[in-house]
């Protein structure tokens, strides 16, 4: 992302046994998940593209919010920050660029999120980037997520 001055490795992912898509485990933090069953970026459908907002500091511990800075900055800490129009880039293992113009950044309630929208098909090569959004709630879990929808370019 450009426009953030980010630049990330990806790893595949899969469906959990609940049949949510995680995101990569917190030693990963600074990567990006891709969901290997669905699209490649450039291929027609929504490929998926997960990433955390922040992390623990220590990747073995659980978070601590309460005063205490025991959390960092992850890989899509400044997703929110993407404006329509902005670049998204991918690049392929065998070093295909692919580049998406941002066409929308939503925030949806975790309690009301809209997966059709979201992992639903649709006839031409576009990107979802999911992290987390919204506020802290009293388990210290975000409460929303930030959906990043972007469209391929020429």
């Amino acid at each position: 992302m450009p426009a953030l001055g980010v630049s990330a490795a990806v790893q595949p992912l899969a469906l959990g046994p609940g049949g949510a898509l995680d995101a990569p485990g917190f030693r990963n933090a600074m990567k990006v998940g891709w969901y290997a069953a669905g699209p490649r970026p450039g291929e027609p459908g929504p490929a998926i593209l997960v990433g955390h907002r922040d992390a623990p500091a220590n990747p073995g511990s659980a978070p601590v919010r309460n005063g205490r800075d025991d959390i960092k900055n992850a890989v899509f800490a400044k997703l929110g920050r993407l404006h329509g129009g902005e670049t998204v880039e991918t690049e392929s293992g065998d070093g295909t660029r692919r580049r998406f113009r941002v066409t929308a950044v939503d925030t949806y309630p975790t309690s009301a999120f809209p997966t059709e929208r979201v992992y639903g098909p649709v006839p031409d090569p576009q990107l979802r980037l999911i992290t987390c959004g919204g506020v802290i709630d009293a388990n210290g879990h975000w409460d929303a997520n930030v959906v990043v929808s972007a469209t391929a370019t020429p």
